[in-house]
């Protein structure tokens, strides 16, 4: 497997719309299961194919915690069908924003329609943090960030550090 560089904001690759995929095949396995290694060497709990410069519409998550046996997830064209009224505050971070958390609400539970690994469609309902973590991802699939939900002094506090930290690793 290959750890695959995760794109560190701002940058403009992760503001992209993604495509979706139509058809799985062994090459698109072996880039999920990358995406997954990934994930799990950056500490995450999700990842979505933007986030390592690739333009298809493909998430990876595992929300089980560490103690407990891994739970891998793979969203292939994922959609969502339903979302609840009721909201949930959720203190938010991303791989492609190191280090900077926010508060975001979203939809408490969702239900949606994707492709397994098998190229099967299925359906999921999701609530508390599962469904939090597959609406962040599935933003990145539309080119948002979770910065993009907070006010926007806290969004060009956050950029603008990770900005200043771009440029001082490159110096």
């Amino acid at each position: 497997m290959v750890l695959l560089p995760i794109i560190v904001a701002p940058d403009p690759r992760l503001k992209v719309k993604t495509q979706p995929v139509s058809k799985v095949d062994n090459a698109l396995i072996a880039f999920l299961d990358d995406m997954l290694e990934t994930m799990y060497a950056a500490d995450g709990i999700g990842l979505a194919a933007p986030q390592v410069a690739d333009r298809r519409s493909l998430i990876v998550l595992d929300v089980s915690r560490s103690e407990d046996r891994p739970h891998p997830l793979y969203f292939i064209n994922p959609e969502i069908l339903w979302s609840s009224e009721e909201q949930r505050i959720h203190q938010e971070g991303c791989l492609s924003l190191p280090e900077h958390y926010a508060e975001v609400t979203r939809p408490a539970s969702i239900r949606i329609k994707y492709w397994d690994k098998t190229g099967s469609t299925q359906e999921l309902e999701a609530d508390g943090i599962l469904a939090t973590c597959i609406q962040h991802e599935m933003d990145h699939l539309k080119g948002i960030l979770f910065v993009d939900h907070v006010s926007s002094l806290k969004r060009h506090m956050i950029l603008r550090k990770l900005k200043k930290a771009k440029k001082s690793a490159m110096a």
